[in-house]
């Protein structure tokens, strides 16, 4: 085994880790790998010769990537002054089928949160972000985060301080279940199609908030909703979709692909708490849903 072979054998020992960092930090499957593969790269380039914990430096080049990669993200979010930002941004989800995936597919879910939690994580700042993920999740020192976002060990400790607020404010655990959110999803779903409006409140939270993410193409559909009536009322202008609609699993969790005549027309995630539905995350942007692995799921 020559020496580039080794360091790719080495490199592939690290890499579940790094791609849980990355997905973590991005909330996207693609933009993970992406981050990953760049680790790669760099450390082809410079070689693993004077590192002496090559672990280390990885997921410190991975969160550099990742870093750089939010704040921008972030640029790119920011409207002029004076003028009102216009739609949502949900993140990418990893699908697989709602049997059960492969044993590919079920590395990828290992590697990824629940919904509601990466809508948290997307409201906090990239410094926050990467703070909290690194340490809380990935037990990362600070003495090591701080140079990565520039900052003190104390004021790194800061960072993940708010951000830790914010997540345990933010996220509620949702019901475990998955049997039990595939049969709340279900009854949303024959309410929805069957035009059922006291059905659809009763499976609905009260304070349930639905985020639609159509992107550039589909501007017009971008939109937050809050509340069982408003949700309720939003639902039934995609019901004509209904025939389309596809169990998956989304990120471990009961989810549904629509697809009509087998194009991805859009993804929806569903966070069930207490029995109902508390979230619901639809990705229609026709950009980022052709970058996610969905053949397995539309392959009859």
């Amino acid at each position: 085994m020559d020496e580039r072979d080794l360091l790719a054998e080495r490199f592939e020992e690290h890499r579940p880790r790094l791609r849980a960092v990355a997905y973590r930090m991005l909330g996207s499957p693609a933009e993970a790998e992406d981050a990953v593969q760049e680790a790669w790269l760099r450390l082809g380039r410079s070689g693993a010769g004077g590192i002496q914990n090559l672990g280390g430096w990885l997921t410190t080049v991975v969160a550099r990537v990742c870093l750089d990669a939010l704040r921008s993200r972030r640029s790119r979010r920011e409207e002029p002054m004076g003028e009102p930002r216009v739609g949502v941004r949900v993140p990418d989800p990893i699908v697989g089928r709602a049997e059960g995936a492969d044993p590919e597919h079920e590395a990828l879910l290992n590697d990824s949160v629940g919904p509601a939690l990466l809508a948290v994580l997307d409201t906090l700042t990239p410094a926050e972000r990467l703070a909290f993920v690194l340490h809380d999740v990935f037990g990362v020192p600070f003495g090591e985060i701080a140079p990565i976002v520039g900052r003190s060990p104390d004021a790194a400790r800061q960072l993940a301080s708010r951000a830790r607020r914010r997540v345990r404010g933010g996220a509620a655990n949702p019901d475990a279940d998955p049997a039990r959110q595939r049969e709340v999803v279900d009854a949303f779903l024959a309410a929805s199609r069957e035009g059922d409006f006291e059905a659809l409140l009763a499976v609905l939270d009260p304070d349930v908030v639905l985020r639609i993410d159509g992107g550039a193409v589909r501007a017009g559909l971008s939109k937050g909703v809050r509340g069982a009536r408003a949700v309720a009322e939003q639902t039934f202008t995609f019901s004509r979709l209904s025939p389309f609609v596809r169990p998956v699993l989304v990120n471990g969790a009961a989810g549904v692909v629509v697809a009509p005549r087998g194009r991805p027309f859009a993804v929806m995630d569903f966070t069930v708490r207490r029995g109902r539905i508390a979230e619901i995350d639809v990705l229609a942007d026709p950009e980022r849903l052709s970058r996610l692995d969905l053949v397995e799921v539309l392959d009859d």
